[in-house]
This record gives C-alpha cells, structure tokens and sequence, in this order.
C-alpha cells in the first residue's frame, strides 16, 4: 500500500519529475520550470492532451499546471522568485 501526501490526493500528476545538477553545485533543484518547459512539449506529444498537471518529487516539492499553447509552454503553480535579471539578446 502507498499513502501519498494529503495534496498529492486530491491533484494527480500525469507525470512527476526529479532534476540534478550536481555539475553546476545543485545537488537537487526542488521544482524547475525550465525542466517542465521541455517536459510539457514532450508529454503533450506522447499523450495528445495540451494540459496536465506535473509534480516535482524533490524535499520541498510542488505542482505545476501545464499547457502547450503552439510551440510554448505555460507552466502556473506557487512559486518562490530566486533570482531576477534582464536578457540583453544581440541581433
């Protein structure tokens, strides 16, 4: 028998991610949005669907509502801004 979390009851991901980067000093990243931007394409894909939700298994965890909208994903859920910056892109 598996008991899962109290949240994880009531929203069943379609698919649940783990990300390491150990190389780059992140032993464990607890929920990446950049991961889910190439997952969602992936996912939409082999299921058919353009939206789901996913779950991110590290220690902190979370869910992340997913669509593909053409060739972007948008990704929504509870987060926790980490860093800011601007992109300065040459021509």
């Amino acid at each position: 028998m598996t008991v899962l979390p109290r949240p994880l009851r009531a929203v069943i991901p379609i698919f649940v991610s783990r990300v390491f980067v150990p190389g780059s000093g992140v032993d464990e990243d607890p929920v990446t949005g950049s991961a889910h931007c190439v997952l969602t394409s992936y996912w939409a894909k082999e299921l058919g669907r353009d939206s789901f939700t996913a779950y991110q298994a590290s220690a902190r965890g979370g869910y992340l509502s997913c669509r593909l909208v053409g060739d972007k994903a948008v990704l929504s859920g509870q987060c926790v801004t980490v860093v800011e910056g601007v992109f300065h892109l040459g021509r």
